[in-house]
């Protein structure tokens, strides 16, 4: 049984940084497409970044240039380094593994960007 569990979230000013992390159990974890996903209140869960099993990356137009997603596959990890963060940031993070046309979520973490 495959479990992701994401940490990392909290209350950052605009212009900080967080590091959102997503420990996942499981084997064969070098052979899941990763990603991290955010669902703001109102609105539709969204794709932010991804990284592919050759660690090949590719992101939203509304992150790029401030978030690097990255994994290290020695520790089961996916990480995404959030810097210049802005208040339309705030959502609730969720990452989520692929493989075999399966897809796991972790639980969601919080990230709220206010001064």
């Amino acid at each position: 049984q495959v479990q992701l569990v994401d940490s990392g979230g909290g209350l950052v000013q605009p212009g900080g940084s967080l590091r959102l992390s997503c420990a996942v159990s499981g084997s064969s974890f070098s052979a899941y497409v990763m990603g991290w996903y955010r669902q703001a209140p109102g609105k539709q869960r969204e794709l932010v970044a991804g990284i592919t099993i050759r660690s090949t990356t590719y992101y939203a137009d509304s992150v790029k240039g401030r978030f690097t997603i990255s994994r290290d596959n020695a520790k089961n990890a996916v990480y995404l380094q959030m810097n210049n963060l802005k208040p339309e940031d705030t959502a609730v993070y969720y990452c989520q593994g692929s493989r075999d046309g399966a897809n796991y979520w972790g639980q969601g973490t919080q990230v709220t960007v206010s001064s």
